[in-house]
């Protein structure tokens, strides 16, 4: 049993929630690339990595859960989606910012374009293309009842039917991976028959 996990924006795929998932499901072989800043890049990227790596489920949170979703036939969880990236100027603002963990290139900072904010928007106004019955089925989304940085339960349920509010905020914690994202996880992988 293989997850790909996809961070959120200024992070990396060894964020403390990669290493909380490998701890809470010691069964399953937990991968998490880093993800490139600008969104032509990191889409293809991403699509041609869980096409290499083929696993049974993926799992994003923020910017990372609205990459998962445009990941089409992948199971996949969307954890407080982060769909309109363009939009959260707290975030995604011009100039240099720091990494919030390790990058395996050992980079320490980014820079964010306006260039860069337009392929966001750009990206965005797809993100939803090609969205059937069969993809309805393989895709869940999570939605924090106390989260103030997004709030996409009411445009992920125009396209999708599987979703969960849950008590918690933005950034995942130990309590709610226990409770909400573990169980949904076991529920997916071992009693769907995989």
């Amino acid at each position: 049993m293989k997850i790909v996990y996809f961070h959120g924006f200024g992070s990396s795929g060894t964020s403390g929630t990669v290493l909380l998932l490998a701890r809470l499901l010691p069964e399953v072989e937990v991968k998490a690339p880093d993800i490139p800043v600008d969104p032509t890049e990191a889409l293809p990227f991403l699509k041609s990595y869980c096409e290499a790596e083929k696993p049974d489920l993926i799992i994003g949170t923020s910017m990372g859960g609205m990459y998962a979703q445009q990941m089409r036939g992948f199971k996949r969880i969307c954890v407080n989606p982060a769909f309109n990236m363009s939009k959260l100027s707290k975030s995604l603002k011009t100039g240099e910012h720091a990494f919030f963990n390790r990058r395996r290139d050992n980079q320490k900072t980014f820079r964010v374009t306006k260039e860069i904010i337009q392929h966001f928007f750009q990206m965005e106004r797809r993100q939803f293309d090609g969205i059937d019955d069969a993809e309805r089925e393989i895709c869940w989304g999570l939605f924090g009842i106390n989260d103030t940085v997004v709030n996409g339960y009411d445009l992920f349920l125009k396209h999708y039917t599987k979703a969960v509010r849950f008590e918690g905020e933005h950034r995942l914690n130990e309590k709610v991976l226990k409770k909400t994202v573990i169980p949904l996880v076991k529920e997916i992988l071992f009693q769907s028959g995989h």
